[in-house]
């Protein structure tokens, strides 16, 4: 197959990376089935993908609480089955071992020194762990928008800058930098900037390097992008479509601030007007419920037109944990990804829009297109 892989997580020691790196362990020890692992479906076999059990963790991260004591905190909030945290306490310890400390947004510390003290993290992963190849996927908290900068576009400029400056990169996109300085491929599982500037592209295609992203789609826009679809295909007008989000952790607590909201809102809206054709009123919200945890409420309702212009509405409620649906999408996405690279596949992965609220690479959010399309792209990858 692939080797051993090693997947490194921005944000290691928070809810997503510890219930993945707890699944993962779960998984391939037989104490659990690998229910939401689509790598594991029929439609991925035999394309290539690393085995679980091939799979080695590490990551970076600005908190201090061990993996195996945020294992423990995630069984009290029902995210965790309550014996799994020992069952799988081997597997949490190996993984604490390699989370080393990540950058911190307030470091006034020129960022090349910084990208490359990330980067030495990784190499040294690698090398110490006898790893065939490394994918970062970034699953920390969500960053602003970030307005464009002219170094943004250019690689040489950006270079040129990063060596006297602390602020050139917001965090998402320095982790971005010191992946691809290192040879890794890159995901971003959250809405963030990460390597979606012109100069991080050129980066990745200047040493052939697959990237990946953006937002993972778990919940409200998954249902939205299997529901848009059949409203065009039946030629429904949508006229509106709402939606209320309830969140609680730290993923509500982030985007409680209206500023990184933005960042979600708006990659929670794209995939309506590129589905149906047109714009459609209306607004997503979210909220932050404390008392929520990592569990997730959310309401849509959707306004439309048929025959005769009937006026019509649709409403359904999604609620979920967040962890639980996240999880299974970094270790399909860190398997798709390493197989990707061992392909010799470079730039955005298009083909990967399946797992994403707004897929760079491709304008296709049809979710069972982009279905089609991940089954057809895995396997025609050469060996």
């Amino acid at each position: 197959m692939g080797g051993r892989t090693g997947v490194w997580l921005i944000g290691a020691r928070g809810s997503v990376a510890v219930t993945s790196m707890a699944g993962a362990a779960a998984v391939r020890a037989g104490l659990v089935e690998p229910v939401g692992l689509v790598g594991e479906t029929p439609a991925l076999a035999g394309v290539g993908l690393t085995p679980l059990a091939d799979l080695v963790f590490g990551g970076h991260d600005v908190v201090d609480t061990p993996v195996q004591k945020r294992a423990e905190q995630l069984v009290q909030t029902r995210v965790l089955p309550a014996a799994l945290p020992a069952a799988v306490a081997d597997g949490l310890r190996a993984a604490e071992a390699e989370i080393r400390q990540g950058a911190h947004r307030d470091d006034r510390t020129p960022q090349a020194e910084t990208a490359a003290r990330l980067a030495d993290d990784l190499t040294s992963f690698r090398v110490r762990n006898e790893l065939d190849r490394v994918v970062v996927v970034n699953v920390s908290s969500t960053e602003p928008p970030v307005s464009p900068r002219p170094e943004h576009a250019d690689l040489p400029a950006l270079r040129a800058a990063l060596r006297t400056s602390p602020d050139v990169l917001p965090t998402s996109s320095l982790y971005a930098y010191a992946a691809f300085t290192a040879g890794c491929p890159f995901v971003d599982f959250t809405p963030s900037t990460g390597a979606r500037l012109p100069a991080l592209d050129a980066l990745a295609r200047q040493l052939r390097l697959p990237y990946a992203g953006s937002d993972g789609k778990t919940g409200e826009t998954l249902v939205k992008s299997a529901l848009a679809p059949m409203f065009a295909a039946r030629a429904l007008r949508v006229l509106s479509w709402s939606g209320t989000n309830l969140l609680g952790g730290g993923d509500g607590q982030t985007l409680a601030d209206p500023a990184a909201a933005a960042s979600k809102t708006a990659s929670k809206q794209r995939n309506l007007a590129e589905t149906l054709g047109h714009e459609v009123d209306g607004q997503t919200h979210i909220d932050y419920v404390p008392d929520l945890g990592d569990w997730k409420t959310a309401w849509d309702h959707v306004s439309f037109a048929g025959f005769l212009g009937v006026r019509m509405s649709l409403q359904f409620t999604w609620q979920g944990c967040d962890s639980a649906l996240a999880a299974p999408l970094v270790l399909d996405l860190a398997r798709l990804t390493a197989r990707a690279h061992r392909a010799g596949e470079v730039g955005p992965l298009g083909a990967l829009a399946f797992f994403f609220k707004d897929p760079v690479g491709t304008t296709e959010h049809r979710l069972a297109a982009q279905f089609d399309q991940l089954c057809a792209w895995a396997a025609g990858l050469p060996a």
